[in-house]
């Protein structure tokens, strides 16, 4: 950044010379605070203010002290959304075609967002706003996660102070990989101890705000509050959960009608609004047998008791800062990334891991697990019923561009500066328009450079004047949608729209390699038929053609193509590792971890684990190596003197090799060897000091994705992978680790269909 030119004198003689000090920008007095809180899958009818049944009092709160957005529009998944939320620039545009997990080696998808694509946070900062970033970044491409990356694409790197949160897609709620600023951090506390990340993340966000206001008490601030909630693991405390027993036992299509009802009644929805009818891949609730109404409402008394949960969350800060007087000065939004999710399938599950991995579960699967789903010990999804329900009144869901995927609650209060308390504003918005809106509301015109770096142009627009005046149009004529090879182009009230099915997951059973030039474009009126209801293509073949014809150019123009609907080439594209980890790749203890995506791959082939220690004299005791967690995973450890290694099958087996020794004090050589025998399946054999002590046969092995776990030496973090020490915590070693050596035979063979459906659900 260019130094301004110094405006004082210099002579040879102190006294001679005149001192004068870079000017600092500097808000004035009454500067508004702002407050962005980013919901991960709420769908539009799943909060109070938007029609729903679920408590959302703090939101609701926020919705009647301010207003509504009832077209608000984003790109249907969660990286994409938040990168232009924050950046007021199309996602391909900012290299975020998708999710992190998922680059592939193109401008649009590479997932490293430029600089000259300039972050909200970076303008506020430089204005002289504090900038704090807490809960999910989910903005750093995979292989950067790690501590061995450069930073540049961490949240301090991209204009904020600081930052407590996480870097992937979801993380557990009881257990969650933590990131401090720029290093990574143990939860303060364990599940028993009452820990849950939301409550985490919201005691941070108090505590950066106080710490803010006491070191410079005028300096104004912005918050990046992004829990994890609702993505799954759907987690709660059972207090929570407990409050909806029988509230979802009428099923989704009842449910899902009185919520239409309600939406018309306040207004959120416009007079004649429509219900789009079930699809029929959609089970009809009357069709469910005993044991799936039971299992699936269960599940869907898990999600409200934990957006119930979230909403408290939100609450405690809203207080915290009503209490320091600076609520009514803030500019508080409360926004979802995208419509609510199907990740769950057609059953739910208990443990995500499975549904991840091709392994397949009933709802009596789900129903022997029932007591304890949103505890510690479940990483639970809701059905995809409930997911469609939660878009009421709209078609479909997330990863998808009908709008049931990209229409989206948006609250703003701003009760200084904000009138029309509890209105609703009908007029069109997206996601690219959060960050012009902020600054308009602010006073602060975007700069042509931030940090010496000329910035792109800016593709949202304002729609403040909407705010202020209800009849004001909206600014925001034209949109392009795409997701996974599903596209749509809106034009002044006119959308048209085409769903292009994902390879490895049809939903309604159509061919995913056929052609785009084959998909069908179906037209909706939205001024006239706001749910998508009626496709009048037939009847407006000009119309069609020429919101297709504009898609195309729009694609151009913000690095669309190529268009891309594959998974699992998607997901083992190689990535561009500055560097890579090869075999034999030795490893040191050390207090940091290594993301799933950054470590070394032992799945489906042969492969050793060699641990060099040295025994202390009362007996070896604690981990060697682990990856993963008791949702799925594998670890090398010692227990009661004895070596063990356990495969975590998705929580419904675990795999032992057990050693027939106990280890002697001294320097000690423990080795355990996996000989595949076939598909995700082999033999274990474990060895001290070069003679076998234990062989046992591992009969399944997770086939593609521990779901972004963390590699540890010398400890297990999060929720142990052996129920042998899961009850201890972290179960460190107790005596010295000289190195831990991975050694991986030929290049892991990952299965395919399972692949896919990682793919498609770790977005």
């Amino acid at each position: 950044m260019t130094q301004a030119p110094f405006q004082g004198k210099i002579q040879p003689d102190f006294r001679d010379s005149v001192p004068a000090w870079p000017v600092e920008r500097k808000p004035d007095g009454d500067a508004p605070n702002v407050v962005l809180v980013v919901l991960d899958d709420v769908g539009y009818a799943q909060l109070g203010c938007y029609g729903s049944d679920i408590a959302t009092p703090n939101i609701d709160r926020l919705a009647a002290d301010g207003l509504r957005m009832q077209q608000f529009n984003t790109t249907g998944i969660c990286s994409a959304s938040r990168s232009c939320i924050l950046t007021g620039r199309n996602h391909h545009s900012n290299h975020m075609g998708a999710v992190a997990e998922l680059a592939t080696g193109f401008p649009g998808y590479d997932f490293r967002m430029p600089k000259e694509n300039g972050t909200l946070a970076e303008i506020l900062r430089a204005q002289g706003w504090g900038t704090l970033a807490i809960g999910k970044w989910h903005l750093t491409p995979a292989e950067e996660q790690n501590l061995g990356a450069n930073r540049s694409r961490w949240p301090l790197s991209r204009g904020f102070d600081r930052f407590y949160g996480f870097h992937g897609s979801d993380t557990s709620q009881y257990y969650p990989d933590l990131v401090y600023d720029n290093h990574q951090v143990p939860p303060p506390k364990t599940p028993e101890e009452g820990y849950h990340v939301s409550e985490d993340l919201a005691d941070k966000s108090i505590e950066f705000v106080r710490d803010l206001h006491n070191a410079a008490p005028g300096k104004p601030f912005f918050l990046y509050f992004a829990l994890g909630a609702m993505h799954t693991p759907l987690h709660a405390p059972r207090d929570y959960i407990d409050r909806y027993k029988g509230q979802f036992d009428l099923g989704w299509d009842e449910w899902r009608k009185t919520v239409y009802q309600r939406m018309l009644s306040t207004g959120i929805l416009p007079p004649g609004t429509e219900l789009t009818p079930r699809p029929d891949w959609i089970p009809a609730w009357d069709t469910l047998n005993d044991t799936e109404k039971r299992v699936y409402a269960r599940l869907m008394e898990v999600y409200a008791g934990f957006l119930e949960h979230t909403d408290a969350q939100i609450g405690r800060v809203m207080d915290a800062l009503d209490d320091m007087g600076k609520l009514d000065n803030t500019i508080f939004i409360v926004i979802s990334d995208n419509g609510a999710s199907p990740e769950g399938g057609r059953n739910g599950t208990f443990n995500n891991l499975r549904y991840l991995n091709g392994i397949g579960q009933t709802a009596d699967d789900v129903d022997k697990e029932l007591d304890r789903i949103g505890g510690p010990d479940s990483n639970p999804h809701y059905p995809m019923g409930w997911a469609w329900a939660g878009n009421t009144p709209f078609q479909r869901w997330k990863q998808e561009v009908h709008a049931g995927g990209v229409a989206d609650p948006f609250i703003i209060s701003w009760p200084k500066g904000l009138r029309d308390r509890g209105a609703i504003r009908p007029q069109y918005a997206h996601a690219i328009d959060v960050t012009p809106t902020v600054l308009n509301l602010l006073g602060i015109a975007f700069p042509d450079v931030i940090e010496g770096i000329q910035q792109s142009p800016v593709h949202g627009t304002s729609f403040a004047h909407c705010l202020a005046d209800p009849e004001q149009p909206s600014n925001h004529l034209i949109q392009y949608y795409e997701i996974r090879g599903c596209r749509a182009m809106y034009a002044e009230g006119w959308k048209a729209v085409t769903y292009h099915p994902r390879i490895g997951l049809a939903w309604d059973g159509s061919d995913p390699t056929r052609p785009y030039s084959a998909d069908k474009w179906e037209l909706y009126h939205l001024e006239t038929d706001f749910s998508e209801r009626h496709d009048l293509a037939d009847k407006h073949p000009d119309i069609v053609r020429n919101l297709v014809d504009m898609w195309w150019a729009e694609a151009g123009k913000y690095d669309v193509l190529p268009l891309d609907n594959r998974g699992v080439a998607r997901l083992s594209t190689r990535k561009a590792l500055q560097y890579e980890i090869v075999s034999p790749h030795k490893m040191y203890r050390s207090p940091g971890t290594i993301r799933e995506h950054g470590a070394i791959n032992l799945k489906n082939q042969s492969h050793a684990i060699e641990a060099t220690v040295d025994v202390p004299e009362s007996g070896a005791e604690g981990v060697l190596l682990s990856m993963g967690n008791g949702y799925a995973g594998y670890a090398f450890f010692v227990h009661d003197g004895v070596p063990v290694y356990t495969h975590n099958y998705a929580s419904l087996d675990e795999y032992e090799v057990v050693s027939s020794r106990v280890l002697s004090p001294g320097r000690a050589v423990i080795r355990f060897e996996f000989e595949k025998t076939g598909e995700h399946t082999g033999i274990g054999r474990m060895f001290i000091n070069g003679d076998k002590v234990g062989e046992a046969v591992i009969a399944k092995t997770i086939p593609v994705f521990f779901a972004g776990a963390e590699m540890a030496v010398g400890y297990n973090p999060g929720y142990g992978v052996s129920r042998r020490y899961r009850d201890r915590g972290r179960f460190e070693f107790n005596g010295d680790i000289e190195h831990v050596v991975i050694e991986a035979e030929g290049a892991p063979q990952a299965d395919r269909d399972a692949l896919e459906r990682v793919a498609m659900a770790i977005q």
